[in-house]
């Protein structure tokens, strides 16, 4: 810590305390140099392998017109089709979502094969309102296309 007798003429000298950088300043100068040190090795290349092509993405996409309506149909075999594109049980959730993200509402209708289980049908209703599915509108007779 420095001084300055500031009130050599004075009765009673007065001490101004000043701030010394010089260590502040080494200290910095020594961490830019680490870092310029460490810059190089720390870039990695990371390699991506993106997974395969989906051609059920793009027939869903372009099937999900906004002004038509969005039907999930269960056919007797326990197979579901969202507008006509086939999709398996797991993905439901994840395309309806989808399809639903692009829509201003989140209504679905359901439909289902004369033959069809009702525990097809339920498994279905359930997978679409954890996908936010509301209303869902039961079919009770073909909807012309």
């Amino acid at each position: 810590m420095g001084m300055n007798l500031d009130g050599a003429f004075s009765k009673k000298p007065r001490v101004q305390p000043e701030m010394n950088v010089t260590p502040l300043v080494d200290v910095v100068l020594v961490l830019l140099i680490i870092f310029m040190v460490l810059a190089p090795v720390m870039s990695k290349h990371f390699w991506v392998k993106l997974p395969p092509k989906d051609d059920k993405e793009e027939q869903l996409d372009q099937v999900n017109d906004p002004n038509k309506p969005v039907v999930l149909l269960v056919k007797e075999d326990g197979t579901y089709t969202v507008n006509k594109v086939e999709v398996p049980p797991e993905e439901i959730k994840r395309k309806l979502t989808r399809v639903f993200n692009a829509r201003p509402d989140n209504m679905l209708y359901v439909d289902a094969e004369d033959e069809a289980q009702l525990g097809f049908i339920i498994t279905g209703i359930d997978l679409a309102r954890s996908a936010q599915a509301h209303p869902i509108v039961l079919l009770t007779k073909k909807m012309k296309d």
